[in-house]
């Protein structure tokens, strides 16, 4: 699935993902991806797409709060990735009700745990739906793994 997610960062359009998966599945099965896969990578997309539920109260601001993470996040999120997305949001590049849509993204995909390279390319999805202003070089920062593509 994260190929997937790649290769739509780079090749589609954010409108394309809101508003015309099937045009996107198209590109996506032309470029030779499974059709398994594909459908898998859409349905988590949509989920990036749609508006995650508010809390009832507001999330309070980083700096005045403590973030606990459930058991289930423990497992899934290991000491590198909750610190990658203390780091984003200690510097401003997660707010934290993107921070709580990050870790949603996260616990829906497949596999038991992730890697930060994973985690990296999650926050870029979400980021990049939001239309947040994060930089070019943010960008390529969660999308580089010591100089190369992140892997699968």
């Amino acid at each position: 699935m994260f190929d997937i997610l790649v290769y739509v960062f780079e090749n589609c359009r954010q409108t394309d993902v809101s508003h015309d998966p099937d045009r996107v599945a198209r590109k996506l099965s032309a470029a030779g991806f499974d059709d398994t896969e594909i459908s898998a990578a859409l349905a988590w997309l949509a989920g990036v797409v749609r508006t995650p539920q508010r809390s009832l109260a507001p999330l309070p601001e980083s700096g005045s709060a403590f973030r606990a993470f459930a058991p289930k996040e423990l497992a899934k999120l290991d000491a590198d990735c909750r610190g990658f997305l203390l780091f984003l949001e200690r510097s401003g590049i997660l707010s934290p009700a993107t921070r709580e849509h990050v870790i949603e993204r996260a616990l829906a995909t497949a596999g038991d745990t992730l890697s930060l390279e994973q985690i990296k390319l999650i926050v870029l999805m979400v980021l990049w739906n939001q239309k947040a202003p994060a930089s070019h070089l943010v960008a390529e920062e969660l999308l580089s793994v010591h100089g190369n593509r992140l892997p699968s």
